[in-house]
């Protein structure tokens, strides 16, 4: 049996005119052209001659980026270029070590032995190391959005472990920033899509803290203390963690930091977490290391 339809349109049988007396032994099928339904692709083919009398193709001009000639708009090839300047700026990084300390890449091919895990938040305007100071080695690094530590994400539970366990870590500083886009998102009473599982540990936050945030009238003002107050749960989620008390009652270390990154500045603030008074308060329902 012969179909139909191909791809959701009529087929159109087109067999040619029989001779007297023959008989044809084979049929020639003509697909239906597809309708023309729009979209953003702008070409029309000299075929349409009605729509376009010269017949030529109209191509779609994408826009320029930002940094691109006015008459320029050849984007790949200019996002090639662009992408290129970070191994030039490697290779100049390199060689500026290297003349500073002959050392460095010895050291550092030797393996590492950070002070320091920082759970930061994935905002590329925050590099940990330039904020602070610290050097290529000096800090074991996790990113992700709004800087959550969640115990089902066994992404940032490996990195804790890991850094806990094996690196021996002596700081653990959870970092947020004033103007973050997942916090600001968890304020915002909307289906959020598949953001909604990660945003509702934020949301979880704004419950715990309701009466305090609810009384707070300015709106930024309420938004910069859920960033803090979210940063404090983070690090409290970090103290409910076996790694973390085991080391600690072991070692005396490592030791658990709250701050918040300030754009306005650069300045970072210090909300004084005391780990110890943290682990106190939860050792009734979280102590881990009977």
């Amino acid at each position: 049996m012969l179909p139909s339809r191909i791809g959701g349109q009529p087929l159109r049988m087109a067999a040619s005119r029989p001779r007297v007396g023959h008989r044809p032994s084979s049929l020639t099928f003509s697909p239906a052209r597809r309708p023309n339904t729009g979209g953003s692709r702008s070409v029309s083919s000299s075929s349409s001659s009605s729509a376009n009398p010269s017949g030529t193709a109209k191509v779609k001009i994408p826009p320029r980026l930002p940094g691109m000639a006015e008459d320029d708009h050849d984007v790949e090839k200019y996002l090639r270029e662009n992408h290129q300047r970070l191994f030039e700026n490697n290779k100049k990084w390199a060689a500026d070590r290297l003349q500073q300390d002959p050392e460095f890449f010895t050291r550092l091919a030797a393996g590492q032995s950070p002070e320091y895990l920082w759970v930061g938040c994935s905002d590329s305007r925050i590099p940990a190391e330039q904020i602070t100071g610290l050097e290529a080695g000096e800090a074991f690094v996790h990113r992700n959005i709004a800087n959550m530590v969640i115990s089902t994400d066994l992404n940032v539970m490996s990195v804790i472990n890991y850094a806990v366990n094996h690196l021996k870590v002596k700081h653990i500083v959870v970092c947020g920033h004033y103007g973050c886009g997942g916090v600001k998102a968890a304020m915002t009473p909307k289906d959020m899509g598949l953001l909604n599982p990660w945003l509702r540990n934020i949301r979880d936050v704004y419950r715990i803290y309701e009466k305090e945030l609810d009384s707070i009238a300015d709106e930024h003002q309420r938004y910069n203390r859920l960033v803090e107050l979210n940063v404090i749960e983070q690090c409290r989620n970090i103290v409910k963690t076996a790694d973390v008390q085991h080391s600690f009652e072991t070692n005396r270390f490592p030791i658990i930091h709250g701050w918040v990154f300030n754009f306005e500045d650069g300045s970072i603030k210090d909300l004084k977490v005391d780990m110890k008074q943290m682990l106190g308060g939860i050792q009734k329902i979280y102590n881990l290391t009977d």
